[in-house]
């Protein structure tokens, strides 16, 4: 039975994470899926529109045998940790390969890249453009002479963390059915950009996402987001202690925090080529989270388990890893209860619960 390993945030879950399961299931007909899921606050610093707990029922419901979470500590990273983290989780779980979306879809390609840019010349290139105020991903296109959309750029870092990781796992790209950032496209198949963007300005998802997911998406009070992240930069003393707070970057926020009346704007009066969206995004749920720098020096890269089918069930009894837990290291598990309350005080979500049980989803009980 071959173990396939997926890695997603699903924030929604929608008919393009469908397909990706279902293609799977195509291709590998009697394979086994691991998902290694992302938690309450994602990668581009986003806050989750479905709770992990729930995210865990849905993965199951469609297919998944065995959810294995990225911690927030990992998940809330810039893409080549989130990246690392999420393979090692694979690699624990002993996958034989990683099935993502792709723009490209050439493996070779992505290899190739990936290889790229291990040479001490295309740093110095990289480093080069990004004194020049190009942002990360702009100055690896220029340095490659290739363009790179988010999938590629994040599938790249896959193919470098399996290098680095579990050379055993084979990564094999699908063709995304959607640009990733489009969001007028009117197919029944669109990005989760796409339906952020919708939910925002009111208009109907229905025709995107299955019914049973989208019963679980919640309302996020942005306004107390704001209110928490204000309060948090005005009486902070040392905010250069937190991830993602450069030296000198304290003094900006406590500055445009006063000019600033909402999350969006405070990013806006804050961003530059430098400091992009998503990474003053990550930063400010690392404030939020009392995330600090020195947490990410000694990480213990234990894992916990969401959730589990039958056959999720037998595989984890015959794993050899140790680190696949149903509670995760100390200092981790300081973060995600943290991370909980924030998500409950957010969104009114009752999966709350899910966090403090330690018990993980079973499909036989949905």
């Amino acid at each position: 039975m071959k173990k396939i390993g997926i890695i997603c945030e699903y924030n929604p879950f929608h008919n393009g994470h469908l397909y990706h399961i279902e293609k799977i299931k195509e291709m590998y007909p009697d394979s086994m899926i691991v998902l290694v899921l992302g938690s309450y606050f994602l990668q581009r610093g986003d806050v989750s529109l479905i709770s992990k707990w729930n995210k865990t029922k849905i993965a199951l419901n469609y297919g998944v045998n065995l959810v294995i979470e990225l911690p927030t500590l990992y998940g809330t990273n810039s893409s080549d940790y989130f990246a690392h983290y999420a393979i090692k989780a694979l690699s624990l779980a002993e996958v034989d390969a990683i099935i993502f979306g792709s723009e490209t879809a050439d493996v070779e390609l992505l290899r190739h890249i990936a290889k790229s840019q291990q040479s001490d010349e295309f740093q110095t290139q990289v480093k080069e453009r990004l004194r020049d105020g190009s942002n990360y991903p702009t100055s690896l296109s220029k340095s490659l002479n290739v363009t790179l959309k988010s999938n590629d750029l994040l599938g790249v870092s896959y193919i470098k963390s399996i290098d680095e990781i579990d050379n055993k796992i084979i990564p094999i790209p699908i063709k995304r059915t959607n640009e990733y950032n489009d969001t007028s496209l009117e197919d029944e198949i669109v990005s989760a950009s796409n339906i952020r963007e919708r939910l925002a300005t009111g208009k109907e998802i229905e025709k995107y996402i299955p019914p049973y997911p989208k019963s679980y998406i919640v309302d996020i009070d942005a306004s107390k987001m704001f209110e928490l992240v204000r309060y948090r930069i005005l009486t902070e003393s040392h905010l250069e202690r937190f991830l993602g707070v450069d030296e000198g970057l304290e003094n900006k926020l406590k500055k445009e925090i006063l000019r600033s009346t909402s999350l969006g704007e405070l990013i806006e009066n804050v961003k530059s080529k430098r400091y992009t969206t998503s990474r003053l995004k990550r930063m400010l749920v690392h404030i939020l989270l009392g995330i600090e720098k020195e947490d990410m020096s000694e990480p213990k890269e234990t894992y916990k388990i969401l959730g589990f089918d039958f056959i999720g069930k037998k595989y984890l009894k015959e794993l050899k890893s140790n680190k696949l837990q149903f509670k995760l290291s100390d200092k981790s598990e300081e973060i995600e209860k943290r991370a909980a309350l924030l998500y409950y005080d957010l969104t009114n979500d009752e999966s709350i619960k899910f966090e403090f049980l330690n018990k993980p989803i079973i499909k036989e009980n949905l």
